[in-house]
Parts: C-alpha cells; structure tokens; sequence
C-alpha cells in the first residue's frame, strides 16, 4: 500500500536523496534547476508518496515560472524509488498533479522530458516557448490544464518573481 501526501519541509533531504539516487551526477546543473533557484516548489501541489513501511517510494515538485508574460507550473523533477518503477506510481503522481494544479487555478504546466512518456499525459511541444539553455527544445513540452491555456504563449521561461 502507498500512501501519498503534500510534501512537508522534513521531507525534503529525503526526497533529494531519492532524486540523486534516480538521476545522474549533475543533475543540479541543467537549466530547469536555474528556474527553481530561490523559489519555493507550490505548496499543495509536491507531493511524497510513501510504502507501508514509511520508505520514500516517489516524490514528485512544481514550481511556478513566467513564460513570457503567463505564469505556468514547472514540473519536475519526479522520481520513483528503484523499487517501485513499473507500478504505476510516476503516472499516478503526475495525473494527481495535474488535477491538483487544475484544483488550484493554475491553467498550464511545462515540463522538460521525453514526449512519448509525457504525451500520455497530455503533454505536447511547446515550439514558441524558450527553455535557458543548454536545453533541447524538442524536450520543452506543455499541457493545457484548462482549454487552450498554451495558446498564444510564447517566449522565454523565466523564475518566479524575476
């Protein structure tokens, strides 16, 4: 049994252990990390998922950027503990959120990662909208939480509150 929550501040060592035990070393320099320097992830919106015993199963965070001149959730990073992938737990995490994100009024969310994964989601390019680089533009993807919320969006991503 997994039991998932809002992520609370004693998690987060424990979710960034997770994070380096999911992802390569320098995980920390690659763009979308610029974007969250200083910011906070959306309260209500990172979440922990943990088994039966209280081991860190999957954890997954938003963050607020600007896109041009809209505000947008970030998503990512998300990881599942080793022990747990092939269950269904990273897309249980992500359809949780976006329904959270939809909950909360935010009406559209980017990522940064591989569209056939994400496009099961609803996630698709998003070609007019401008990552820091060095990122891969083919990776930049977006999802409507309300209709037609990527429509007319364009420009640079920026942090929350530059």
């Amino acid at each position: 049994m997994i039991e998932v929550r809002p992520e609370q501040p004693d998690d987060w060592w424990e979710v960034e252990a997770l994070l380096d035990l999911c992802f390569a070393p320098g995980r920390e320099a690659l763009s979308s990390y610029r974007l969250r320097d200083g910011v906070d992830p959306v309260r209500g919106l990172s979440h922990v998922a943990r088994d039966g015993d209280g081991t860190l199963a999957g954890a997954i965070r938003f963050w607020p950027v600007h896109v041009g001149a809209a505000d947008a959730l970030l998503l990512g990073p998300i990881a599942v503990h080793p022990t747990h992938q092939g269950e269904g737990l990273g897309g249980f995490l992500i359809q949780e959120g976006l329904e959270a994100g939809r909950n909360m009024g935010w009406q559209r969310v980017m990522l940064v990662g591989d569209a056939p994964y994400y496009g099961r989601f609803g996630f698709a390019r998003l070609a007019a909208v401008e990552m820091p680089a060095p990122t891969n533009p083919e990776r930049v993807l977006g999802h409507d939480l309300v209709l037609d919320a990527w429509r007319g969006i364009s420009g640079p991503v920026s942090r929350w509150g530059a």
